[in-house]
């Protein structure tokens, strides 16, 4: 019986996720072709980094949201389009482009040192400025004061520091004539498939200069004219995995055959993991997202992800909130990409590196609570988040809200036992535990500190195996 049920339970859970077939689904051609969630080396590594730096760098960085004395409140990168700026006079911003205090090694210490143990930087974002020296445009780095393949540098500082680099890439592209938002006739066609060709030829590009890199992030496909390619994107992963194996690549990139994005038309994700996640998490008891892997990026203020002169704007969001949200999206299966906007000279401004700072010390604290977790598969409880790493079988709750109280409860399954908690800091001392239930337990530390988010780790026996605990359904 306790077999059926378990039985009945997983395929529920699939199909939430659109793996059973159905009668009532479409034929798709052009969607996922790898088996979900993927198990080799490379996808088990992209989900045990759970923590990663994005940076938002490009020209945009210069302006910093300010045009003519104007402050423009939206997304800096996004001023050509709000200042209404002319190509050639955006373009030229090129010629501004010295950045003199560039120095990506102290970039890779400010990331290592905050505990990040990937980075996705953008090569060439909506506006069409490349940070490396492409062979199939002028618009990039080369031509620049700067000159120098500031990518090389950038993936050399990271991949010397154990961090490992992964390249965004934006198909929307504002500066290259063939972009078109929709193909509506012959003309609109002909010149798509320039874009495409202009678009294979650079990504092959990317990966072959730079065989380091471990995922491609793809953005700027929500337009009609790439939802109506979903051939092209199909076969253009394809062959730049065969190109570079174990590549991991976001689900923005693919559209199937009917314009469907992120999953395809019978709800199956494309690519390796979801990254519709954006500036935004799922409910902390979403448990639809146990069941795939999926990225949250987040910016620190609201709404901006390229360099902004003025962060007074919007609510710039604590460490301690970001903390939360990177303990959140590791307890449901997520990973956290935190972004950073560097200056137009190159530097990294003050208040980041202040964040960097605080959430590095708390790292140094608590990342075994962190680093290879996942789903602990127990009920969530008001003072935060479970997380659980399969292979040691710990269980880590890590607290942001304490209870008047001073116990902290904590929910079993059936047939499991609370042996132990502890300090994740002081692991040889154990908390006091009393039993109310079969199932429900107070852990009742002493002292603890409140104003910092604390961890404690919790031994839990499994009574039938007489092993410490695994994931389960719940």
């Amino acid at each position: 019986m306790k077999r059926t049920i378990f039985y009945l339970v997983l395929i529920l859970a699939f199909a939430t996720t659109g793996i059973v077939q159905t009668s009532a689904q479409k034929e798709v051609k052009y969607g996922q072709y790898n088996g979900l969630p993927r198990q080799d080396q490379a996808m088990k590594k992209w989900r045990e980094n759970r923590f990663g730096q994005f940076i938002h760098w490009g020209l945009y960085a210069i302006p910093g949201g300010v045009w003519e004395g104007k402050t423009y409140s939206y997304a800096a990168e996004f001023l050509k389009s709000s200042a209404k700026i002319s190509d050639e006079t955006w373009d030229a911003l090129a010629n501004d482009f010295s950045i003199e205090k560039y120095d990506p090694k102290e970039w890779a210490k400010i990331a290592k040192n905050m505990g990040v143990k990937y980075v996705t930087i953008t090569t060439k974002h909506h506006e069409g400025f490349c940070l490396w020296p492409s062979e199939y445009t002028e618009f990039d780095i080369e031509n620049t004061p700067y000159k120098k393949d500031l990518l090389r540098e950038f993936v050399d500082a990271y991949t010397a520091a154990g961090i490992d680099v992964n390249f965004y890439y934006s198909v929307l592209d504002w500066h290259h004539p063939d972009w078109r938002y929709d193909i509506e006739n012959t003309e609109d066609e002909v010149a798509f498939e320039r874009l495409k060709e202009y678009t294979q030829n650079q990504l092959v590009e990317l990966v072959t200069r730079y065989p380091e890199v471990k995922g491609l992030w793809f953005d700027g496909t929500w337009d009609k004219s790439w939802k109506k390619n979903g051939l092209f994107s199909y076969e253009l992963e394809k062959m730049l995995k065969d190109i570079s194996p174990g590549l991991v690549v976001n689900s923005r990139m693919r559209a199937d055959e009917y314009g469907a994005r992120h999953f395809d038309s019978n709800g199956i994700l494309m690519g390796d993991y979801e990254s519709g996640y954006e500036r935004r998490l799922p409910d902390p008891n979403n448990k639809e997202v146990l069941t795939r892997d999926w990225e949250c990026c987040m910016t620190i203020p609201e709404n901006q992800w390229g360099y902004h002169k003025d962060w007074t704007i919007s609510h710039v969001k604590s460490p301690l909130e970001l903390i939360e949200m990177l303990v959140q999206c590791t307890s449901q299966n997520g990973n956290f990409l935190l972004n950073f906007g560097p200056m137009g000279n190159g530097d990294i401004r003050k208040e980041e590196r202040e964040v960097a700072k605080e959430i590095g010390a708390w790292m140094k604290q608590n990342s075994e609570a962190i680093y290879g977790c996942g789903p602990a598969g127990l009920v969530k409880q008001d003072w935060g988040f479970y997380t659980h790493n399969d292979k040691t079988g710990k269980v880590f709750m890590t607290v942001f809200n304490n209870p008047v109280s001073g116990k902290y409860r904590v929910r079993l399954n059936k047939g499991q036992t609370l042996q132990k908690a502890s300090f994740i800091n002081n692991q040889k001392e154990a908390l006091k535990i009393e039993q109310i239930s079969s199932t429900d337990y107070f852990v009742v530390p002493e002292k603890v500190n409140s104003q910092q988010p604390f961890v404690i780790i919790l031994e839990i026996l499994n009574k039938e195996s007489g092993k410490f605990h695994q994931k389960a359904l719940t």
